[in-house]
């Protein structure tokens, strides 16, 4: 009995922050969202009635290429994050140096807790007309100011702080792993590719998983990426929910797509995690 309350008392703490902070908001931006929004106010009055009309006018099509954009560039830029920063991880980890692996581990989380704003701007003025813009245009042939080289711009501006956290979500998966395994398997005759392909790989499942969530995530709440470096062309869904909200001062429907968004992404990643959890387990 005294240790079951004893359990409760440190758990209280973060029980009451959760609800606070967590439970209650979610809360509010529901409630929010089933209100009816009068133009020209500032979100809906206290007494406004309920309505389905905020979720009911997002099956215009509009909204699911907001929508698209964010899940395509989600999807797309986090697993190049994770083939990028992979043998990076592999490295790191299977380094004999003590002072190397601290080094390198000290980078990748220097690169993380790089101020957002400085990040963007300097992709923006490296890749920007001032910088290699001319230059990697030139060699693929496409217009510095079109959709295209926008999208490229706007995926390494995601990429820049995905590959690092990537790299430090697999470096203890990696660690974990016996070498010898991959050794064993090169004295029996395979090649040091195969080796790396059948056995660290999928070795490797949950970590790979975990640092894909992780990513995913990132992407699906990324802002400043696609409203500075996306100059007007790659918006994600983030930035619509920022115009209904401090725009038009629209809270009902920016809490409608809010919500929306959490439950396709809550949705999305239960899938995923569902589909590889019973793939790796099967083997």
């Amino acid at each position: 009995m005294i240790k079951n309350r004893s359990t409760w008392l440190l758990l209280t703490p973060g029980i009451v922050l959760f609800l606070a902070l967590l439970v209650s908001p979610i809360a509010n931006i529901l409630d929010e969202s089933f209100r009816l929004f009068e133009p020209g106010r500032i979100g809906a009055a206290k007494d406004a009635p309920y309505t389905l009309f905020n979720y009911i006018e997002l099956i215009d099509p509009a909204y699911f290429f907001y929508l698209y954009e964010t899940f395509r560039f989600g999807i797309i830029c986090s697993l190049i994050g994770l083939i990028i920063a992979f043998p990076i991880a592999y490295t790191i980890a299977r380094q004999k140096s003590p002072l190397f692996r601290k080094l390198a581990i000290g980078f990748l989380i220097g690169m993380m807790f790089l101020n957002t704003l400085v990040r963007v701007y300097a992709m923006q003025l490296t890749f920007g007309p001032t910088g290699y813009a001319k230059f990697i245009t030139g060699i693929f042939d496409i217009s510095p100011n079109g959709r295209t080289y926008t999208e490229i711009v706007v995926m390494l501006g995601l990429l820049h702080y995905l590959i690092p956290i990537s790299a430090l979500t697999l470096i203890g998966t990696i660690q974990n792993i016996n070498p010898r395994l991959t050794e064993a398997a090169q004295v029996l005759g395979s090649s040091r590719l195969k080796s790396h392909l059948t056995i660290t790989v999928p070795l490797c499942v949950p970590g790979l998983l975990s640092a894909f969530l992780i990513s995913f995530t990132l992407c699906l709440s990324a802002f400043v990426v696609p409203m500075v470096l996306g100059k007007g062309k790659v918006l994600f869904i983030s930035n619509l929910i920022y115009a209904r909200f401090s725009e038009i001062a629209n809270y009902p429907s920016g809490s409608a797509v809010a919500i929306i968004m959490l439950v396709v992404s809550l949705l999305t990643i239960f899938i995923i995690t569902s589909f590889v959890s019973s793939r790796w387990s099967t083997k």
